[in-house]
């Protein structure tokens, strides 16, 4: 545009990357809403010999080249319907609208309106009455976005116009806000946000939208919009608080149904938060074991209760307590061990003596799901992820073993989900994890049980092979050789 007088006076915003020329010498200029697309580039290639993978790059080129000629001819279309409605009469300002691959847009529109509704256009065209300007906006990354802010700028009712707007997408409604506010336009901005805070978001569009609004640095403009996924800063007994209350009340439900469903939606969304850093808002340690506590008292005041019970018209009722009780400790361990906070359940159970002795005067078809518990801790310490003090592993076998012998052939027939060869490795790696002659004792009772029980008991042998080849086949003696003592030789490296 222009010769050197006009570039001289060439500005560039602080506020878009694009070009901004004022150009007061301007006089004449083509009728307005006009394209002046660049013409296509073309390229010759020697003939040659083409390999294969000349042959494969030409082919992905090619798609490219028809992607793109697509998208321009796509967006050509856009303009030229948006311009066809557009409220545009006439002006004293070409605005010409360039994209980077040089298809350029033009439109005839008023000073005032630009002036008056763009603190940006109202800086840039300062300068006497009844002088005709020509603007360039250049290097655009999408054309109809800007071809659209301007058009915005005409429209009576922006309501209206951004309703049209947005079913194009939450994506398209974002660069118009972008450019909306890189031109400081400062009503279509408000419109925008007003918009994004009235219509539902997709998960995806949530991520975007706080995205492009933390970049664009609104601030206060942008609040309204970011309450649907923030709130005040609030205190952790708040939260925590919230978290004891949703926990209870599944451990509390009275459908069976509807309780499954919020305990795993719970155990999922409480999964989620372990993958974030140390700072986001958690259910904490003391609330988990508070809750444990809580269920293990009831369990024993069931277990109290169905002592010496033969025939009760109640019977099934009964079951379901003791059977939902261990099903929400089972839970809620399920959760500490998830967060790595699962080793004092291990000496809480352990300790639970009265517990192991009240559970053994009960008939088994009662008590059989509690079993599970002790299983369910003998896999997580069998796997690592549960890493306690060998006396708390000894005494967790020595107060429930017992208890999960005589269980084990209820619990294969009748829990629900019970995977045996899980329960019978985790059983069999906790013992070995113990101190040899601990091992003996424990393996040698076994090994009369399973001959005398079969199947209704856990079949560990793997661990009783184990077991022999370190006590008879290869002993350690921890008393040194000092026939192999390493043997240290000193060399003096020539300087």
């Amino acid at each position: 545009m222009g010769g050197d007088n006009s570039l001289k006076s060439k500005e560039v915003s602080t506020m878009i990357k694009h070009g901004f020329i004022s150009n007061p010498t301007f006089s004449s200029f083509s009728p307005s809403r006009t394209f002046s697309p660049s013409p296509p580039s073309s390229t010759t290639r020697p003939s040659q010999t083409h390999s294969l993978f000349d042959m494969m790059s030409d082919d992905h080129n090619n798609r490219d080249a028809k992607h793109s000629d697509d998208n321009l001819r796509k967006m050509k279309d856009r303009i030229t319907k948006l311009l066809q409605e557009a409220p545009f009469s006439g002006g004293d300002v070409k605005l010409t609208v360039v994209g980077k691959e040089g298809f350029k847009v033009s439109m005839e529109v008023k000073k005032s309106v630009l002036a008056d509704k763009s603190r940006f256009f109202a800086e840039k065209l300062r300068c006497e009455n009844g002088m005709s300007h020509s603007v360039e906006i250049s290097d655009c990354d999408d054309v109809d976005v800007y071809v659209e802010a301007v058009v915005l700028m005409h429209c009576v009712d922006l309501k209206k116009r951004l309703r049209f707007m947005g079913q194009q997408g939450v994506s398209k409604l974002l660069n118009l806000l972008k450019v909306s506010a890189a031109i400081m336009f400062d009503l279509g901005v408000i419109s925008c946000l007003e918009y994004l805070e009235a219509i539902p978001w997709t998960e995806d569009e949530q991520e975007e939208i706080i995205s492009q609004l933390g970049h664009l640095h609104l601030h206060d403009s942008a609040t309204e919009v970011l309450l649907r996924v923030s709130s005040t800063p609030s205190t952790a007994t708040r939260d925590d608080d919230i978290f004891t209350n949703l926990l209870s009340s599944v451990l509390q439900a009275k459908d069976d149904k509807a309780r499954r469903e919020m305990k795993s939606l719970l155990s999922k969304l409480l999964k989620d938060n372990a993958f974030n850093d140390s700072s986001k808002v958690d259910v904490s340690k003391d609330t988990l074991y508070h809750l444990c506590h809580r269920c293990i008292s009831a369990l024993g005041l069931c277990l109290s209760e169905a002592i010496g019970t033969l025939e009760r018209p109640d019977r099934g009722v009964l079951m379901s307590e003791i059977t939902r009780e261990a099903d929400n400790i089972q839970w809620i361990v399920d959760i500490l061990i998830g967060k790595k906070m699962g080793e004092e359940f291990v000496k809480i159970w352990a300790e639970q003596k009265e517990l192991a002795a009240l559970h053994l005067k009960v008939q088994t078809v009662y008590r059989y799901e509690i079993s599970r518990i002790t299983a369910q801790l003998c896999i997580g310490i069998g796997r690592g992820h549960m890493l306690v003090p060998k006396e708390i592993r000894f005494s967790l076998l020595s107060t429930w073993l017992e208890a999960l012998y005589e269980d084990f052939g209820w619990m294969r027939r009748g829990s629900r989900g019970l995977d045996k060869k899980l329960v019978e490795d985790g059983l069999s790696q906790t013992i070995l994890t113990l101190p040899l002659f601990q091992q003996q004792v424990l393996l040698l009772n076994w090994f009369d049980r399973f001959l005398n029980k079969g199947d209704d008991c856990p079949n560990i042998q793997k661990a009783f092979e184990i077991w022999w080849r370190r006590a008879f086949i290869r002993k350690y003696s921890p008393e040194p050789d000092n026939n192999s003592q390493l043997q240290i030789t000193l060399f003096d490296y020539p300087k």
